[in-house]
């Protein structure tokens, strides 16, 4: 046993320190995530692009988890969790350094090519942090830990929209200028992910795969579509992050129109940290709720308020317009890990293929927002948020009756053999 006296840290010590540590990470990945929505309305300015071609932006980093999500895991079962880590920060610092030759030279496809590589490094990062923070600790309370690591994520979406604005709308006096201020913040952020590099390699975290004896080899032979509530909710995860990407996207273009706010982009930015603070505040609204109503039900009636709030936003004007598609925020707040938990249950030996299935689905941040782009260019922004209207309505569908455990399924069988 290990004690004070010792000079040696408990196993418990050890374990806070290590989850203190990963939490820092949720933060990180967040705040970078949210920059997109202030970058989106900043290269549009910069290089005088239509909708479609903005939202490239959100294209090139959300394809990033789907091309990388399997190399990805690939790479951090053969290099471990520490190391997994240590080596996406270091790709994502990468990302950020080549904005400072996109900006000087002001070329558009440097930009999605370092929004890429930033993504591949978060991507990894993501890959490694989310199984580690269920693993350190009672399985008991991994999802505690897990919401309370999300949170923090969230801090992240709802700082960044404010730093962001402040830092690169701060000087746009042409374009060139507009482009050299995006140098700054990506240097600096740059800087800071290759120190948390340097300072994950150095810690000494615990190693819960060989501490607890679990293992991550996965025996079972089973296809993934044989599980109908999966399929469904990695659809679910699809429309899901796109609705909630491409509606953050869009915020400060559409504040920016005259019938809604007419706001300035530096004046709108900070009205992104609304959207994404909804969500923050929700998350511990709905955990609360969760303990009192079914998981389902719940994401049925988020979804179904989301659906009034975005129409609202599309027929009204001024701000009832602005306050209602930013309060979409605060419903998206449990829909993520509500359809993630619903689309895994009972999965058994084929959980860790599940939740695979689940991430690769985030691609959908890539797909809607270029999709709901055509929709603005051709038929008016305020009436493209149509297409987000459509994915909440199949969320409600998935929360009601696409989340039931099928008979048929192994995941009913693995359940019936279980009692």
């Amino acid at each position: 046993m290990h004690n004070a006296a010792s000079g040696i840290k408990s196993p418990t010590a050890n374990l806070t320190f290590a989850l203190v540590s990963l939490t820092s990470l949720f933060f990180m990945w967040g705040f970078i995530t949210a920059l997109n929505d202030i970058l989106i309305p900043h290269l549009k300015a910069v290089f005088n692009l239509n909708y479609t071609q903005a939202m490239l932006v959100q294209f090139c980093f959300f394809g990033a988890y789907f091309l990388i999500s399997v190399p990805a895991g690939q790479l951090v079962d053969r290099i471990g969790f520490q190391r997994g880590i240590a080596t996406g920060l270091l790709t994502a610092a990468c990302g950020c350094v080549l904005f400072v030759p996109s900006a000087l030279y002001t070329t558009y496809w440097m930009f999605l090519l370092a929004l890429f590589v930033l993504a591949s490094g978060i991507t990894i990062l993501q890959v490694a942090a989310n199984p580690l923070v269920t693993l350190l600790g009672s399985p008991k309370t991994a999802s505690s830990r897990l919401t309370m690591t999300q949170a923090f994520n969230s801090l992240g979406t709802t700082v960044a929209p404010v730093v962001g604005g402040l830092l690169i709308f701060s000087h746009a006096a042409d374009a060139q200028q507009s482009a050299d201020s995006v140098i700054l913040p990506y240097i600096g952020l740059a800087i800071l992910l290759a120190a948390m590099a340097l300072t994950f390699l150095k810690l000494h975290l615990p190693n819960p795969t060989q501490e607890h004896g679990q293992s991550t080899t996965n025996t079972s032979k089973v296809s993934l579509w044989q599980y109908p509530h999966l399929v469904l909710g990695a659809l679910g995860i699809f429309v899901y992050v796109g609705a909630e990407v491409s509606i953050g996207s869009f915020l400060v273009n559409f504040l920016g129109e005259d019938q809604v706010m007419g706001m300035s982009e530096a004046q709108a930015a900070k009205y992104i940290a609304y959207y994404w603070g909804g969500a923050m505040v929700g998350r511990f609204i709905g955990a609360l709720l969760m303990q009192r109503v079914a998981p389902g039900l719940l994401l049925a009636v988020n979804s179904l308020a989301s659906m009034a709030l975005i129409l609202t936003a599309i027929v009204a004007d001024g701000s009832l317009a602005m306050w209602s598609i930013l309060a979409v925020g605060l419903c998206n707040s449990i829909m993520f890990p509500t359809i993630f938990s619903l689309a895994i249950k009972n999965l058994g030996l084929d959980t860790g293929r599940g939740s695979g299935l689940l991430c690769l689905a985030i691609v959908g941040g890539a797909l809607v927002p270029l999709m709901q782009g055509i929709l603005a260019d051709n038929i008016g922004l305020q009436l493209s948020f149509l297409l987000p209207l459509v994915c909440y309505l199949y969320i409600a569908f998935y929360g009601l009756v696409g989340a039931r455990v099928r008979q048929s399924s192994p995941a009913f069988v693995h359940n019936e053999v279980a009692k």
